[in-house]
């Protein structure tokens, strides 16, 4: 999947080789380990087929304003599975987890602004627009989601 120039355009602009592809999932596994949160693979329910991932992180992100000890949501999919309401459905699930099992009441999420399905699948669970800003180079848009904030 993160090979897909198509899954990347939004995120690094660059498809991922072997090596970066594995350097993610030790990251993944790492998360977990270190901030006792991560990345889940989605899969589909009737047919067990990688759909994609879903989860939080503290990338430590060097963006303004800081999201730093904010958890982080992201999500991704494989383009075979976009438009099915895969991301919204999967994204909700791991904030229902999120607001059960880490403390703070906010988490975060940046979206390419050109990306208009992202940014959907992030209002439905929540968030709104913090900020307009710039990460690596590249215009961003910084969503915040309050706990309290009721699922759309």
């Amino acid at each position: 999947m993160w090979s897909d120039p198509i899954v990347t355009r939004h995120i690094s602009g660059r498809p991922s080789n072997r090596t970066d592809t594995w350097m993610r999932m030790l990251r993944y596994a790492g998360l977990w380990c270190m901030l006792g949160y991560g990345y889940w693979a989605v899969e589909e329910r009737t047919s067990s087929k990688f759909v994609g991932d879903v989860g939080l992180a503290d990338f430590h992100r060097e963006l303004s304003p800081s999201i730093r000890g904010i958890p982080e949501a992201g999500w991704v999919l494989d383009p075979a599975f976009y438009g099915r309401g895969y991301a919204t459905e999967a994204l909700r699930a791991a904030l229902a987890w999120a607001d059960g099992n880490i403390t703070g009441d906010e988490t975060a999420c940046i979206v390419a602004p050109e990306n208009a399905a992202s940014i959907r699948v992030a209002e439905k669970a929540g968030y709104v627009e913090r900020a307009r800003t710039t990460y690596l180079g590249a215009p961003t848009i910084l969503f915040i989601r309050s706990r309290s904030s009721k699922l759309g």
